[in-house]
């Protein structure tokens, strides 16, 4: 019974987005190209991702929120185990955030022309050097007052257990400066593993932790494993 609600509520909240995407794009593009910035394009992307989350089942909580300054420009990382991950942390971070998505996206012209005014930063993974080049553009948005959402395990959790971090989030914030928020995500590895494609329902958990000073650390990786502890001491006993 509860499979076949998920994936009632699946197929729903597919065909919202695939409803709604193309009907706001065709007023939210024109507007972001003549304005030259994604003013509304940001509001209203991160407003139909949530909205497609909840009508998905999915419920939001949020610990420690409050424990960030709304003004602040910050690193966001978290563990990463489901794709409900991005459309439910991203909303929720206050102002807007970036995040670092495939180069290969920006093969469609209208859409990466878009993402460039949305400061979305690309990368190739397979690609040391390119991957160098987007962690410095990374930097680059920030500077703009723009936060940055990253999973520094680079991929999925098949378990839902934490795997290593890769080096390229710390580098940036080594770079930059900018604190680091870390973030544990619960719930959407039970609602949305690796390999489903069915959601169900339940409540997605945002703990989001104090800030970290990179600066206070001597080597990334004191700072890496900082993070990873932090991240990972709000797990449940299952997931570790």
């Amino acid at each position: 019974m509860r499979s076949a609600i998920g994936l009632a509520r699946t197929l729903i909240a597919l065909l919202f987005w695939i409803i709604t995407v193309p009907i706001a794009a065709l007023f939210v593009f024109p507007w972001t190209f003549i304005a030259g910035n994604a003013n509304l394009l940001y509001p209203v992307g991160m407003g139909l991702a949530h909205l497609g989350v909840r009508i998905a089942g999915v419920r939001i909580k949020t610990v420690g929120l409050d424990r960030l300054d709304p003004s602040g420009t910050y690193i966001f990382m978290s563990n990463h185990v489901s794709n409900l991950d991005p459309p439910t942390l991203c909303p929720i971070i206050p102002r807007r955030t970036s995040v670092l998505a495939k180069k290969v996206i920006w093969r469609i012209p209208i859409l990466g022309k878009a993402l460039d005014l949305a400061e979305i930063v690309p990368v190739e993974r397979e690609n040391r050097e390119a991957a160098i080049q987007s962690i410095h553009r990374a930097g680059e948005v920030m500077r703009h007052g723009i936060n940055m959402t990253l999973y520094p395990e680079g991929t999925r959790s098949a378990d839902g257990k934490m795997r290593p971090f890769k080096k390229g989030p710390f580098h940036l914030a080594a770079e930059t400066g900018f604190p680091i928020v870390p973030v544990t995500i619960l719930g959407t590895f039970e609602m949305m593993p690796k390999g489903s494609n069915i959601v169900r329902g339940g409540t997605a958990t945002l703990v989001f932790h104090p800030p970290i000073d990179p600066g206070k650390y001597p080597s990334r990786e004191q700072l890496m494993q900082v993070v990873w502890d932090t991240i990972h001491d709000a797990l449940p006993e299952e997931r570790k």
